[in-house]
């Protein structure tokens, strides 16, 4: 018995828009972003998704909300699957972070493992929550098709964790926002990695 994991990133927040750093602070989907959580939402239609897990940060939940509406099913809010803590840096640009941060954001982009954050979180916590939530809800919901809707940084990690691949490859992959992942969890807990970052749904239809 095959369990399918849908892991979908948030549509884009109004700091994604001012290329801004979020973590845990609860910012809400941009227009654009609330019209790529509806394409989302039709693309999953068909999917027979039985049960929805959100991050409960606005632009996770308000994703997730617009999805549940139109597959008609609820959705739960879990604090495990917030967006890494990233202390200090969180509000500040990408510019104002390697201006202030210089050493620490070079660090990031090369070797994130490495990196702790004043007043944040390392990748591995964020990847020990995220892993430790996912097999909760497996366990739960063995043979279903579940959805969770989540952040950029989580999912990486969470994906990396799933498929046992090292935590030091994290940049080497990226996630787009409104984008869908499918992982299928085996019986014997294998993990395999079928759709990686898709965003075909996000295309403008004729």
């Amino acid at each position: 018995m095959v369990t399918r994991l849908y892991i979908a990133r948030h549509g884009q927040s109004k700091w994604n828009l001012e290329n801004r750093m979020q973590g845990m602070k609860d910012i809400e989907l941009s227009e654009l972003g609330i019209k790529q959580a509806d394409l989302l939402a039709k693309r999953l239609e068909e999917e027979n998704i039985e049960i929805i897990y959100s991050s409960d940060l606005k632009r996770a939940y308000m994703t997730a909300e617009i999805i549940a509406e139109r597959i008609k099913i609820p959705f739960y809010k879990e604090k495990e699957f917030r967006e890494m803590s990233f202390g200090v840096w969180e509000g500040l640009t990408a510019e104002e972070i390697e201006k202030n941060y210089t050493g620490l954001y070079s660090l990031w982009k090369k070797d994130p493992v490495q990196v702790f954050i004043e007043k944040g979180e390392t990748l591995k916590q964020v990847q020990s929550r995220m892993l430790k939530k996912t097999w909760e809800i497996v366990e739960k919901n063995r043979g279903k098709n579940i959805l969770i809707v989540s952040h950029g940084t989580s999912i990486k990690a969470l994906i990396l964790g799933l498929l046992d691949i090292d935590l030091s490859f994290y940049p080497s992959f990226r996630m787009d926002n409104a984008s869908l992942n499918i992982v299928d969890i085996k019986e014997n807990k294998k993990a395999v990695l079928v759709l990686y970052n898709d965003t075909c749904h996000l295309r403008e239809r004729k």
